[in-house]
């Protein structure tokens, strides 16, 4: 059996997000964490090793930064961690403007890579981490976990059956709240430079991936974005909203805010011929001649960030899976650059672009 040693680099909130999914991965072993503040890495390691893992004391670390014994392997320079002997993948759980960097410098490093959404914060970047994927034979995936929920993958699961016939549009709604305090928790964060956007690319484009995958290829995108309440505290939009037209002939309307009072559930409706789909909280599908099916999450999260549901943890499982049987991955970079390429127009307001 082939065990995956494991480096993550980038500590903060979605790190421990990734670690508890590593953590349940029988074939993983997270061998080096590495975080430009120390305590962050620290504090990461030291929750590794609670869950089992031998963490090496701070007296070892070395003066070059890094811990030169023990299991977890402590850093606070990824490019040292890069060079750590015997890994085999990285996660990269940094600000955005720094994922294809590091992407990059990884799988030319001889390690597999998979990445926090958005894989980048410009096409170009993304395009030239594909190609690094592509020349160097190392894997290159992107956590759009909400594919892997199961109201999203039998909402997908009925459109390819044909049983609710053609698809004549559809609708997604994402009404969450950031306000100041949110964008001060880091300087990246609320900037064209590092963000590379606002509720758009950070938040989202997680239902932007579900809508397109749903309803096919892209060919145009319209619309417009705001900065409608943080003006002066962000340099991004707040509010976007767009018609999206896809190959297959079918409208697509958009609209995201930041503003509302809380993180409400996300909203996606597509309208069939025979039947209309409805996800929220769960999916809902009715069917002509009053047939209803609907479709719950088995395994519901809970605390702060709840809606964001359980799909990191099926997802990396799904990436070690594939690894292991060199299955292609569902979302490898290739997969992950219509999203990206449906926010990236949005630099400009209002905006209009091809996207084919």
């Amino acid at each position: 059996m082939n065990r995956y040693k494991v480096g993550i680099i980038g500590c903060g909130g979605i790190a421990q997000t990734h670690r508890d999914a590593l953590t349940a991965c029988p074939d993983v072993e997270i061998a080096a964490v590495c975080d430009i503040v120390p305590e962050r890495a620290a504090a990461m390691a030291e929750r590794i090793r609670q869950d089992g893992t031998r963490h090496v004391s701070p007296d070892s670390m070395t003066r070059q930064g890094h811990a030169d014994n023990g299991t977890v392997q402590v850093l606070g320079n990824w490019r040292k961690l890069l060079a750590v002997k015997g890994l085999d993948a990285v996660h990269l759980c940094t600000p955005h403007f720094l994922h294809a960097e590091m992407a990059i410098a990884a799988m030319k490093a001889g390690l597999h890579v998979l990445t926090e959404k958005p894989m980048a914060t410009s096409v170009t970047d993304a395009e030239a981490m594909n190609a690094a994927s592509a020349e160097t034979g190392m894997r290159l995936g992107v956590c759009f976990q909400n594919r892997y929920n199961a109201t999203s993958r039998r909402m997908r699961a009925v459109l390819e059956s044909g049983v609710a016939g053609a698809v004549r549009g559809g609708r997604a709604f994402v009404t969450w709240s950031r306000g100041a305090d949110y964008y001060a928790s880091g300087p990246w964060r609320g900037t064209w430079k590092e963000e590379g956007g606002g509720v758009m690319i950070n938040q989202a484009i997680h239902t932007l991936d579900l809508l397109q995958w749903m309803l096919g290829k892209p060919v145009s995108v319209k619309g417009s974005v705001d900065t409608r309440l943080l003006s002066g505290v962000i340099e991004v939009e707040d509010t976007a909203e767009a018609l999206i037209r896809f190959e297959g002939g079918a409208n697509g309307l958009f609209y995201a805010t930041n503003n509302y009072c809380t993180d409400a559930p996300v909203q996606i409706e597509i309208v069939c011929e025979r039947a209309t789909l409805r996800l929220d909280d769960v999916l809902t599908i009715r069917y002509d001649g009053g047939k209803v099916e609907t479709v719950r999450e088995s395994d519901v999260a809970s605390g702060e960030k709840a809606y964001w549901g359980c799909g990191h943890r099926a997802l990396v499982a799904d990436w070690y899976r594939a690894m292991k049987s060199e299955e292609p991955f569902l979302i490898d970079g290739k997969a992950a650059l219509p999203a990206l390429k449906l926010v990236a127009p949005a630099f400009n307001s209002p905006f209009a672009s091809a996207v084919a």
